[in-house]
Order: structure tokens, then sequence, then C-alpha cells
């Protein structure tokens, strides 16, 4: 029979018993230091010399997409966009799956943490997480938003999750690809996680569910970080991981609102988080001092070899992964805003890391090439960032966040081409990745480059500029930008061999029209507003 915990309460204790979950002991809304103290004394993590806890997850150091399914029942079979990205499972399958995990945690200890999704009160969840580590249900703590005293008496869940590290999906029984799996299920709220200990997975689902949920509701859920400056403009980075959208909002000179995921609302944005969960590969405080320094107490970083002499975390180091992570409240960014509210953004800048070395550094687009370029979602995916990759990859990933987006790409981008007009909002494409050549022998665009391209665009002194044509990917690309060098301003002028350029500037956007043909029917302006069709 589950008994609540001295730090827990009974109302939760109910709560969870209501989906048939009897815990040995359930912890409940612990906080921070207790949290920190159960997972060093279970050995789940160690503390560093910063302050922050250390952990590993094992076998897997990032998302496994292919073990991730929506369940399919008379309301998503016909909402959901079924395929490649979004796996159906059944009704069946997934019951079964939930009765063997309520009998595998009777004996089990487990952490719950009550919280939202969504800084705008009313459009928020309620969501309950509950995990077999206490490391994992800080994390909860940190990267969703924490109920004041008074919330958490009222708080009653619109959505659990519940991830068990140990449990095993049985794949012949269960439909499962592996014995690993996150099974998210639209109509009872319910998301379950198993033989995974990334606590990416947790925030993923999550954030599939408000991608599902929102659009009903007149929002525009969106995959992108977002900052304030001074004089209240608003502007959002959309990107893949790897791009530079936690790195490009934490900006000294303005306000985070959010780092990942956001909504748009006819009021203006809202974080949907709490917090923070930003890669840490190559960390270095002079150029990401805000990131370097809020990992401190408090914060989790994820898969960091940390030394073993006086426990420093080595972020050069990526022999576990190149998908290294830290996370952390909103609060230990200096200025973030809190709650994470904002008006309607003034830019939007679209991030890709083109690892072919070809696409402009910046360019300027219309509504109609914002969204053919926002439903194409391209970049060149990084390593770690799932398991399986170990060298860049080109990859579309529409919305710029694929495989948490539940609906039709035409649905979002409807969404956006609507709010671009409605609030006259510029948008921009900046590539963060490689010129010169491809990767491994071209170079990567420095980053103080990119901040100034940033800036240029936030501030307005792009638009002054004069621009030009690009032929091969219809773009338009300024002639001059202040602070970054002109000849890395078109990418053709910095490649040795102009011809070899033009062949893989016309391959890729040839992809980029190949790709397009799997959102069948869209409209005319948008598909003219996307790269040349060129015969090689």
């Amino acid at each position: 029979m589950a008994k609540d915990s001295e730090k827990g309460n009974l109302k939760s204790l109910a709560i969870i018993q209501k989906y048939g979950l009897n815990p040995k002991i359930l912890y409940s809304n612990l906080s921070v230091p207790d949290l920190v103290e159960f997972s060093i004394q279970r050995k789940e993590a160690i503390l560093s010399n910063t302050g922050s806890l250390s952990v590993q997850t094992g076998k897997f150091t990032g998302r496994s997409p292919d073990d991730r399914y929506i369940v399919q029942d008379n309301i998503t079979k016909k909402t959901v966009n079924w395929g490649k990205v979004n796996h159906p499972i059944s009704e069946e399958n997934f019951n079964s799956i939930f009765e063997r995990m309520k009998k595998f945690v009777r004996n089990k200890e487990l952490f719950l943490f009550n919280g939202f999704v969504g800084a705008d009160e009313e459009a928020r969840l309620p969501i309950s997480i509950i995990t077999d580590k206490a490391w994992q249900s800080l994390f909860a703590n940190q990267i969703f938003i924490k109920p004041t005293k008074e919330e958490m008496k009222k708080h009653k869940p619109k959505v659990i999750l519940l991830a068990l590290n140990d449990f095993k999906s049985i794949p012949k029984k269960d439909n499962t690809n592996s014995e690993t799996f996150i099974v998210i299920n639209l109509k009872k709220r319910i998301i379950l996680i198993g033989s995974t200990s990334y606590a990416g997975e947790i925030k993923k689902s999550i954030f599939s569910l408000m991608n599902y949920y929102l659009p009903n509701q007149g929002i525009f859920p969106m995959h992108c970080s977002a900052n304030i400056g001074k004089s209240g403009d608003t502007a959002l980075f959309f990107g893949l991981s790897g791009t530079g959208k936690t790195t490009l909002s934490a900006d000294s000179n303005r306000f985070l609102i959010g780092d990942d995921e956001h909504g748009w609302s006819s009021k203006g944005i809202f974080n949907f988080e709490g917090g923070c969960y930003a890669k840490c590969i190559n960390l270095k405080k002079e150029t990401e001092p805000q990131i370097w320094n809020a990992i401190r107490f408090g914060s989790v970083m994820e898969n960091v070899i940390v030394s073993k002499d006086n426990r420093s975390p080595d972020f050069s180091n990526g022999s576990l992964t190149e998908n290294t992570r830290v996370v952390y409240p909103l609060e230990f960014i200096p200025g973030a805003i809190i709650p994470s509210l904002a008006g309607h953004p003034k830019v939007i800048i679209f991030l890709t890391a083109d690892a072919f070395g070809v696409m402009p550094p910046i360019a300027k687009l219309s509504k109609e090439g914002a969204m053919y370029h926002f439903m194409s979602g391209y970049t060149s995916k990084l390593a770690g960032t799932e398991r399986g990759i170990t060298q860049p990859k080109e990859t579309f990933s529409q919305c710029f966040g694929a495989p948490f987006m539940p609906l039709h790409a035409t649905n979002y981008a409807e969404m956006l081409g609507n709010k671009i007009i409605q609030h006259n909002t510029k948008v921009y494409l900046i590539n963060t990745g490689w010129y010169g050549g491809p990767y491994g022998i071209g170079k990567r665009i420095d980053l103080k480059y990119t901040r100034s391209m940033v800036t240029s665009v936030i501030n307005g002194e792009l638009d002054k500029r004069s621009f030009k044509f690009h032929q091969i990917f219809n773009l338009e690309i300024p002639l001059e930008c202040p602070g970054v060098p002109n000849q890395i301003l078109d990418p053709a002028q910095t490649w040795n061999n102009q011809k070899e350029y033009v062949q893989a500037a016309t391959k890729l956007a040839n992809l980029f029209i190949q790709n397009f043909q799997k959102f069948g029917e869209v409209s005319q302006k948008i598909i003219d507003a996307g790269p040349k069709k060129v015969d090689l």
C-alpha cells in the first residue's frame, strides 16, 4: 500500500492513486536542496565544484525519435499527421504498458513535481511529473514553472507524465521498436516514458502536448527562444538543436524571455517553461557568460565530463556525447523576464547550421519566404543530438521541430503567416554554420559575426542597407552588415572554386524542392518563394 513521505502531502498521493499508481513511498514537491541530497545519497549524481549536480544518462544521451509514439484513437486518427515522425500505437498497447508500470512501482520510491506549462495563466496547463529518479524530479522542478504556495494548494493536474528509467517494454507484445518508449496519449493526457534516462524526453513530450492543444485555442505554439530589449522590442529565434537558439537569446544587452518553447496569442508571446536546457559542449565564459554563470547549485549537468581530482567540468570533452546539457531556472539568468510574458515580436530570426557551406550567413524573407523556410526547417543535424548521429547530416525538420509537432505543417505555417501580417513582423534567415566550403574544409561562422547580424536585424540597421538577389536560393542577401566582413556575406565569394560552389548550392536547393513535395497541396506563392529548380 502506498504511503506518503514526511516531505510529501496526502493530496498529491490521492491524485496519483486515481491513476492507479501506488508506490511504496511518494516524495512530492521536494525543495531543490532536498532533491540534490536525495540525488547524491541515491548515487544518481555527484556534486561538481560549480555547485551543480552532474549526472550521466547512460545509453541514451539524446532523444530517441524512433521510440516515440502517439496513441491512435477515434480523435487522433483524423487530427494527427501520421508518418515518419508521429508513430501510432494502439490504445490496447498503451493500456497494457500502463498496467505493467502500475505494478512495477508498488515497491518503488517515486518523486512527484506539480507545476505548470505556460506563463500565460489563461493558456497554461497544470502538470504532474512523476519519476523514479530524484535528479529527474529536480530537472522538472527547474525546467517547468513552479507554483506559488497558494497555487500549489489549488493545483489539479490536467496532464500526468510517468517516467521510469528501469522499466522496459516488451517489443513483440507492445508493438514498440525497442524496449525504450515515449508514449503520448493525447485523449487521456497521460505520457509514459520507460528505459531511457535522458531528461530531454520529459521536456519534449510535454511540448508535443502543447503543440496539439494550443492551435485549437488560436495560439501559435513555437519551438523558439525569445528575448526583449529595453524599449520592449521582442525577438524570436527559431532553430533546431545546435543552431544557436539558446546562445543567441542569452544576450547581455537584452532580457531573456525563454530559450526554447513559446506560444503566440492575441496578447503577445509567453514562455511555456520556467527554465532553460542549454547545450554546453565547448562552453566558454568569455563567449557565453550567462550560461556559464548559470551552472551553479540547483542546476543539473547531463553527460558533462567532470574531473576526478577537483570535480571541475570539462566542457570541451565530448567523449560521452556532443549533446552535453545543463538545466537551470530562468532566475539564474540576470534580467530574465519573470513571468515570461512579452508583446508581439517585431523580428523573427530563423537559424540554420548549414554543413554544406553554401547558405548565405544572412538573408531577408518575405511572408511567403518565411512560411516556406518555416515548413522546410532546414539545418545540418549536429553530432549527439539524437542516437546514431555522429557526423553533421543535412535534415529538414518542419516548423523547426518536426518531432514535437503532431499536426500537419501547414496548420502551423498558416498561423505564422497570419501573425507576420497582423503585426508587421520582419523575418530573417541566419546561417550559423559553415562558409568557404563544406564541413571539414570550410570554417564555421564566428559567433561574434552572428551576434552582429542579430543586433543589426533587431535594431533595424540592416534594413537601411542594400541587398542583392541570390539566384539559386531565391533570397535577398545584404551587401554589407555592421560588424561583419563584407566578403563572407555572399557565400559564393568565400569558395576558392566557383564551379564547386554552384554544384554544392544547386544540390542543396534541389533537396529543398524535393523535401517540400511531401507537404502535398501548398499555395503556389509559398512554393515560388523557395529555391528554384536547377539542372546539374
